[in-house]
């Protein structure tokens, strides 16, 4: 079984966390409702946890790839598209995928082996293409980053008071509330 096979059971889990959650499903119900046995995944993942922290990765790509892809939509600032980005994160068919980011990201915070390698661009990986929106939008490079790194830390933290309370509104007023600051400082 080549990466096509890795690529499809990596995409099924995606979709089967998405229907049902995480919860406790052990490695062997898992592989059950994919349709593939343990020992599958075990091969190309190494374990449960080891598939759990692909997912992450596979669902940070798929944000980063939905950011390039509102970068091509008639937005008048950075501000504004990250409004749009802010309305896609805080939707709640991404709330299991929240909640699986923030777990594997505390453990590998806590050093254990198998989510170590989250850690990996778990922060760098945002900060390219958010330091080149902002350069676009007329920031200088050093200004950039340090202002994509405060709206990285910003959007992660709402989404876990979000993930924390269920307050959509009151995180995405404190959203509004630190993009209108971008906007004022930036004019």
């Amino acid at each position: 079984m080549g990466g096509g096979a890795r690529e499809a059971l990596l995409r099924d889990t995606i979709a089967y966390l998405a229907e049902h959650g995480i919860g406790d499903v052990s490695l062997r119900q898992l592989a059950a409702a994919l349709g593939t046995s343990h020992r599958m995944i075990i091969y190309h993942f190494g374990s449960r946890d080891g598939l759990l922290v692909e997912v992450v990765r596979a669902m940070e790509e798929q944000q980063r790839a939905a950011l390039a892809e509102l970068r091509r939509e008639p937005v008048t600032s950075a501000a504004e598209l990250g409004r749009l980005m802010w309305q896609r994160l805080s939707a709640p068919a991404l709330a299991p995928f929240e909640r699986l980011f923030f777990e594997i990201y505390g453990q590998a915070l806590q050093g254990r082996p198998y989510a170590r390698p989250l850690l990996d661009g778990v922060v760098e990986d945002w900060l390219g293409p958010l330091a080149e929106i902002l350069e676009q939008d007329g920031m200088t490079p050093q200004a950039a980053r340090a202002q994509a790194r405060l709206g990285l830390a910003t959007t992660r933290g709402l989404l876990l008071d979000l993930l924390a309370t269920g307050d959509l509104e009151g995180v995405s007023q404190a959203m509004e509330r630190s993009l209108a600051a971008f906007e004022r400082e930036r004019g």
